[in-house]
């Protein structure tokens, strides 16, 4: 795939797993990803979100580092976090990063103690997440990305509030929502957690 200064590990993977062309929205949003700019991501469905998410954050975080977590991923359902965690294990398969997903179905002890031990993306839905960080109290301030997949449907319902507390604990991060249809409580939320975001509206 060729985008600008993408890592080279990075991209033998993507051509790996058959990704040899970045479509519009991968093209256009790279560079501000890359740079750590605040910014709201339309595009319609099937057109390689969730992709776009996952080698953003290997192409930023690279490799493991220390023990806390660097990447918050919050996604719609058990689904999507098994969907995400598989692009990242494909994508990743060159770099050392660890990767956990998190759902309402999962075992949230275990998930707290292998989180404890190190851990440099987290993959999850808004409620195991909430539940998680309010309970063990992880220290949020590590987290350079912060990013919401299916923004518009995680809204709708209504777990805004959830992704406001959770950005809330985080001093300085990259915010990043990802959606199908940019609606109301997309841009509401927008504004009052991102620093001058980058709207990026790709057509059908």
């Amino acid at each position: 795939m060729q985008l600008k200064k993408i890592n080279p590990n990075l991209q033998q993977a993507l051509i790996d797993s058959g990704l040899t062309e970045a479509n519009e929205m991968q093209q256009e949003t790279f560079s501000t990803i890359k740079s750590g700019a605040d910014a709201v991501i339309q595009s319609p469905s099937g057109t390689g979100k969730t992709t776009t998410i996952v080698l953003n954050v290997i192409q930023r975080l690279e490799k493991a580092v220390g023990e806390s977590t660097r990447a918050l991923i919050v996604v719609l359902d058990k689904e999507k976090v098994l969907e995400t965690v598989g692009l990242f294990e494909a994508f990743g398969k060159y770099t050392d990063l660890r990767v956990i997903g998190c759902h309402d179905k999962g075992d949230i002890d275990y998930d707290k103690n292998v989180i404890s031990a190190g851990m440099d993306v987290i993959v999850g839905t808004p409620t195991r997440i909430n539940a998680m960080f309010s309970s063990a109290g992880f220290n949020m301030n590590t987290v350079k990305m912060f990013i919401v997949d299916d923004s518009e449907l995680i809204f709708r319902l209504r777990h805004d509030a959830i992704v406001l507390r959770l950005s809330m604990s985080v001093e300085k991060t990259q915010r990043i929502f990802f959606c199908s249809e940019i609606i109301e409580r997309v841009e509401s939320l927008a504004d009052k957690i991102m620093i001058e975001p980058l709207f990026f509206e790709m057509e059908d």
